[in-house]
This record gives structure tokens, C-alpha cells and sequence, in this order.
């Protein structure tokens, strides 16, 4: 079951216009939801985010931020799912091809579910990462449709049989391809600051939440690629991925190159959050 416009339908049902200016300029923001024991996760920072977005772009929501997320909310119990993801859309509407933004166009919402166990191998085994330049725009704090730079650095991460890449600008390193990035130095946990060069990760402020909790030093400051290979321990956080650490980037590892004390404790508590 998938919501559409103004109605729940099935995905058969569903008939997507030409003239959506997602299609023609990635005109559109979106919000990936974790759904644990039947619940969306974190659902107010979601919407928080959702609604900065729409503002920055200057789009429109077609409902309120208490109606979308009482959509949601129906369309995973109307699914039944229990773990799993909801994947929200939101495109400036249907118009003739044109930059400037359409007069009369309506705002188009999609929505639906993804049953998606959690990513335990990777959380427990851990990931290794190549470095890989960041090219994407100036405002990598707004969850827009505009991911093809995003798609490329993954699939370079795939060419080259690891899991992820680590973005860098001229050697400062800012988030992954889909996921923030952490590292930890003589019991300090270093990440990049939330300003336009990344996004506000939502688990990415959990993890710093918990980090303050268990009495870790936290310093939100960029660091280099070459601080990265001296690092401790190195992990990103998703939505997705949860905590997963980094044994390895281009070829060398992090640490022990192993998953470290510290990305252990985190993950521990991390599931203490949702369960």
C-alpha cells in the first residue's frame, strides 16, 4: 500500500505524470523514516527536518506537519510493518517544462513502506571505505532529490569491492555518500560540523546525544583524511546503517582495524533507544 497525492492506493495503481518537476529538475525533498517494532523512529527531528528543507527550497507542503505525520503513521499500520523503512516524497508538482517555479502547480506527495531488517553483520563485522572527492553542491544540509553525485561516489565505492566512500574537499573530510561520518581520537569522538557541507544526520544527533551521555568528549570540527588514517576508531551513522564501524579506507586500516571499545559502547546504547 502506498500513499499518493491524497489517497492510499496500490503501487499498480499509481499513475506518475511526465510533467513532475522531480523528473525534470530533481524539484523535490524527501525524508527516509526507520520504522523499529512498528514505530517511526525519531519522528519529530524527521519532520523538523522535512519542514527546514521545504522552507529553504521554498516549497509548499501539501499537508501539515501533523496530518503527514498521521499518513505515515496509517501507512505502516496498513502495511503491518514492524522493522523496515518509509520512504516520504515531496516534488514541487506537475508543470510544463520550465526553471522558473510553476504558478499554478500543486505539490505532489508519495509515500511508502520497505520491510528492511537492521544491518547486524555490517554493525557487528564492519565496512571498509576508499576516500573519494566531494563534488556535490553548496547546500548538503537540505535533503533534496538532487543525489546523483551521491549515486556516482557509491557506486565508485562498489567498482572498488568496498562498502562506502568517505567524501573529502581537498582533504577535508565532510560525511559518506549516504551517512555521516565519526571518528574517535584518545577517547574523543570528532565529527564535521553541522553546517552546508553535510547533512544534519538524525541519527548522526543521536549518536552525539549518546556520546554526551556516557561523559565522551565531543568536538563538531572538520578533520583531514590524513587525521582519519591516524584515528582510533572510525564508524558512520544513518538511518539505514545505524552505527557501523570503518576497519578500513583505501587499503589501510583504522585503529586495530577492527571494531573499536568506544563504537561498541554507542551501538550498545544506540539500541537502548528503540528498544
Amino acid at each position: 500500500m502506498y500513499f499518493y497525492k491524497n489517497e492510499f492506493m496500490n503501487k499498480a495503481d499509481i499513475q506518475l505524470s511526465p510533467d513532475d518537476r522531480g523528473y525534470y529538475f530533481g524539484d523535490g525533498i524527501y525524508e527516509v523514516f526507520r520504522v523499529y517494532q512498528g514505530k517511526l523512529y525519531e519522528q519529530d527531528a524527521h519532520m523538523q527536518r522535512l519542514q527546514r528543507t521545504a522552507s529553504e527550497v521554498r516549497l509548499t507542503l501539501p499537508f501539515t506537519i501533523e496530518k503527514i505525520g498521521q499518513i505515515l503513521t496509517e501507512l505502516v499500520a496498513k502495511n503491518k510493518l514492524i522493522d523496515g523503512t518509509v520512504y516520504l516524497q515531496i516534488t514541487r508538482g506537475e508543470a510544463p517544462r520550465a526553471h522558473p517555479f510553476p504558478t499554478q502547480a500543486e505539490p505532489i506527495m508519495l509515500a511508502y513502506c520497505t520491510e528492511v531488517p537492521r544491518p547486524t553483520a555490517t554493525i557487528h563485522n564492519g565496512i571498509k571505505a576508499i576516500t573519494f572527492a566531494d563534488i556535490r553542491w553548496l547546500r548538503c544540509d537540505l535533503k533534496t532529490l538532487n543525489l546523483l553525485p551521491n549515486v556516482m561516489a557509491k557506486q565508485a565505492a562498489l567498482d572498488n569491492n568496498v562498502q562506502e566512500v568517505v567524501l573529502h574537499r581537498e582533504g577535508t573530510v565532510t560525511e559518506c555518500s549516504a551517512s555521516n561520518l565519526m571518528i574517535i581520537k584518545d577517547g574523543v569522538l570528532y565529527t564535521h560540523p553541522a553546517n552546508h557541507l553535510i547533512l544534519h544526520g538524525i541519527t548522526r544527533a543521536v549518536v552525539l546525544r549518546l556520546a554526551r551521555g556516557l561523559e565522551m568528549p565531543v568536538k563538531e570540527e572538520a578533520f583531514t583524511t590524513g587525521q582519519l588514517m591516524e584515528a582510533d576508531e572510525a564508524f558512520i551513522s544513518g538511518t539505514t546503517v545505524e552505527i557501523t564501524p570503518i576497519l578500513e579506507v583505501d587499503g589501510r586500516k583504522i585503529g586495530a582495524g577492527t571494531p573499536g571499545a568506544y563504537t561498541r559502547k554507542l551501538q550498545e546504547e544506540f539500541v537502548r533507544t528503540f528498544s
